[in-house]
Formats: structure tokens, C-alpha cells, sequence
């Protein structure tokens, strides 16, 4: 069976509807939770088979309010790079994945938007990523993906939406598996949220079965892409 780390970055940011795929791959996976009195963030060598990491609520990565781990998180994250492990960023996680590659990350105001983002790669994902498909953005700030990334995906706004370092490293500036509840809970856990977060989770409420279909065909190509294919069960 695969392992993978996950660090999550709030108690509210987790992975959402992805746990139910990873486990009907038999792909096993932990959190590590560095913001808790008695959490850390992982030993490199005890990473497993890939590293995976979550957004941060209000925490970013561009100066204004950093998350705590930044520094280690880096290093760390350039450690996998070297070694070939596979990392996958969701929100400020793409932005500790951009900085652990040479790029940066562009401060801006914690932003919440469930919005859409549209393929610019035919082959993205090995060909799996949908044409179109939900980005529902929680974050501080915006990765900027040094030079030599492809990117796979943009935003309404043009922005990158889903880049690719290498072969196996990927960025998504929105969590691909989010639910209402996640959202409701990070606007509840923090004293700053975005501003009128109502609409927006509406939308995210009416995505659902939109998020559910797309994530059949991102994870499929995420895992086939990072080699985290475990026994799907019967």
C-alpha cells in the first residue's frame, strides 16, 4: 500500500472529498498538524510515498501574515524535490510548493471564490484534468510559479489555476475536493474571513455534484502521475 504525509495548515482545511478516493485506492495517508501543542511537521524520511500540502485559512506565504512553518516547510518541500518524492499544493500549499521551486508568491488580501478554472493543457494530468471544472479558493496571497512550471490550468481571472513542476509536483491555487462545511468552518475558526462570504458559499453549495465529477478525473490523473496508485477495492 502507498503512504503519503499531509500537513494541514488549520483544523478546518483537511482533504476534504479527496480522503474518500485516496481510500478506495487503498492509499493510506496521515496528517500532521504543526499548529497544535503537541504537532510537528514531518521527518523527511518518514514522508512515505508523496507529501501533501493544505491551505492555511488566513495564513500565506507572501510576507503580509506567513504561516509559522514556512521556512521548514520549504526545505522541506525542496528536499522531496531533489529526491524525486511527488508534492502536491492546494492553496497555500501552492505557494510553499512555488517558493521550494525558485518561483514566488504575490502578496494578496485573503480571498474567498467559488469560481471555475479552464484547461490550457490537452495532456494536463495525462490527459485526465476536465476542460472545465470548479476552483473554490481560500487563501491569503498567490503563488507565481517560477519560469520553467507548465501550466496546466487558469483561473476567471487568468491567473494559474493547477501548475506542474518537474514531473510529479503539482500546484493547485484551489482545493480540488472542497465542501461548504470546510469553508464555514475556517470563516468560524479565525477572527479574519473575506468579506460577505455568503454568495460565494452558496455557489460553492450548489457545486458539489460538479466538484464530485471533476475529482474523478483530477485524482485519477494525480495519482497516475505521481505513481501513488494503490489496490483499488472490488
Amino acid at each position: 500500500m502507498k503512504f503519503v504525509s499531509v500537513i494541514q495548515h488549520t483544523s478546518a482545511d483537511y482533504l476534504g472529498y479527496l480522503e474518500d478516493h485516496l481510500e478506495g485506492r487503498q492509499v493510506r495517508f496521515t496528517y500532521f498538524r504543526p499548529f497544535t501543542e503537541d504537532g510537528g511537521l514531518p521527518i523527511f524520511n518518514v514522508i512515505g510515498d508523496g507529501l501533501v500540502l493544505l491551505g492555511g485559512g488566513p495564513w500565506g506565504a507572501g510576507g503580509g501574515r506567513d504561516v509559522p512553518t514556512l521556512a521548514e516547510e520549504v526545505s522541506l518541500v525542496r528536499a522531496c524535490f531533489m529526491t524525486g518524492v511527488p508534492v502536491i499544493g492546494f492553496g497555500l500549499g501552492a505557494q510553499i510548493l512555488a517558493l521550494a521551486a525558485d518561483g514566488k508568491v504575490e502578496p494578496a488580501p485573503l480571498t474567498f471564490k467559488a469560481g471555475w478554472a479552464t484547461r490550457i493543457s490537452d495532456d494536463a494530468l495525462g490527459g485526465y484534468l476536465p476542460e472545465r471544472f470548479p476552483n473554490v479558493v481560500y487563501m491569503r496571497d498567490r503563488p507565481v510559479p517560477p519560469d520553467y512550471a507548465k501550466i496546466l490550468a487558469t483561473d476567471e481571472d487568468g491567473y494559474p489555476a493547477v501548475f506542474q513542476i518537474g514531473e510529479n509536483m503539482f500546484g493547485f491555487s484551489g482545493h480540488p475536493g472542497m465542501k461548504r462545511a470546510m469553508v464555514e468552518d475556517l470563516i468560524m475558526e479565525f477572527e479574519e474571513a473575506p468579506e460577505n462570504p455568503g454568495p460565494e458559499l452558496e455557489k460553492l453549495g450548489k457545486m458539489r455534484d460538479e466538484i464530485e465529477d471533476s475529482l474523478l478525473g483530477i485524482m485519477t490523473g494525480l495519482v497516475q502521475k505521481t505513481g501513488l496508485i494503490g489496490l483499488k477495492k472490488d
